[in-house]
């Protein structure tokens, strides 16, 4: 995975991050967006409503990077 320092992430506008408002998993590159998607099930404090919300924002990421997403809805188990 790439590193980001921590001033980086402070850096980083809420929009680049699946969960925007928590701050957690960013999506600047697909380095970041393959770690998001294999880490999704481990992120803790959300909702359902907001999960929904984070996997379009990491369908969308990986679209935009090129990375392959193997389930459609984070409900779904990994292939």
């Amino acid at each position: 995975m790439s590193k980001i320092t921590s001033k980086e992430l402070r850096a980083l506008s809420a929009s680049n991050f699946a969960f925007p408002k928590t701050r957690k998993e960013p999506l600047e590159n697909a380095s970041h967006v393959r770690n998001a998607i294999a880490r999704f099930d481990q992120v803790h404090g959300v909702t359902d409503a907001e999960r929904d919300v984070a996997w379009q924002r990491i369908l969308l990421a990986a679209q935009t990077y090129g990375v392959t997403v193997g389930r459609a809805d984070w409900r779904d188990s990994e292939p």
